[in-house]
């Protein structure tokens, strides 16, 4: 799982010099809540709806709405905008940008190769990251067994139990949850009495099965 997967490549960017009054117009107009910003075509820096408050006289300001957009107009992205951005690459694991979302309390990252932009990815993207890959929204059974004893040969065992009785994968993830081993399969042609039975059979811990339906 790579960040160039899931990252946003259809980009509306916008240069230093712009007016704060229309970086906001382009937000609004394009329903979006940040603006990478590029000069000569590389990244200089990233404005978003949080950088412009800051920017914007406080609720308890006696200036007049004229005045404001005033300042909204004298103001450009330059002088508001995050300079030090947090990037990240294409290739990098999505993991890495998790941990670095987390590590610089931020919600988006510019991916960059070399100096060049190419994306953005942010944390909803993740989120539907994370729904793609364990096989959200697919219509089946969600299976999550725990390994009592964690040995070489198991996925290959328990795969073969689910195509001997011809049900289908749709989806696997194999992880550990304090130390646990525990596999989530998403099937398809499978019905959960007899899922649970076959499993059971060979001594695998059936922690849940879950009905999963697609959305219209």
């Amino acid at each position: 799982m790579i960040v160039e997967y899931y990252m946003t490549t259809d980009l509306v960017t916008i240069e230093p010099e712009t007016k704060i009054y229309d970086a906001v117009e382009v937000m609004n107009q394009h329903e979006i809540h940040r603006l990478p910003v590029l000069k000569d075509g590389k990244l200089v820096g990233l404005i978003t709806e949080g950088t412009i408050q800051s920017a914007m006289p406080s609720k308890a300001t006696s200036l007049s709405v004229y005045e404001v957009n005033y300042l909204l107009n004298k103001t450009t992205v330059a002088e508001t905008m995050i300079q030090e951005v947090v990037t990240i690459k294409p290739t990098a694991l999505l993991e890495d940008a998790i941990k670095r979302m987390r590590e610089n309390n931020v919600g988006v990252l510019p991916v960059c190769d070399g100096e060049r932009l190419v994306g953005i990815i942010t944390n909803n993207d993740i989120f539907d990251a994370f729904l793609e890959i364990t096989g959200y929204n697919q219509e089946g059974l969600r299976v999550t067994i725990e390994i009592a004893e964690d040995h070489r040969g198991v996925l290959a065992r328990l795969t073969a139990l689910f195509a001997e009785n011809h049900m289908n994968i749709v989806q696997i993830v194999v992880f550990r949850h304090e130390g646990q081993p525990t596999i989530v399969v998403q099937l398809t042609n499978a019905e959960e009495e007899k899922v649970r039975n076959i499993l059971s059979a060979h001594d695998f811990v059936v922690k849940s099965v879950v009905e999963t339906a697609k959305e219209d």
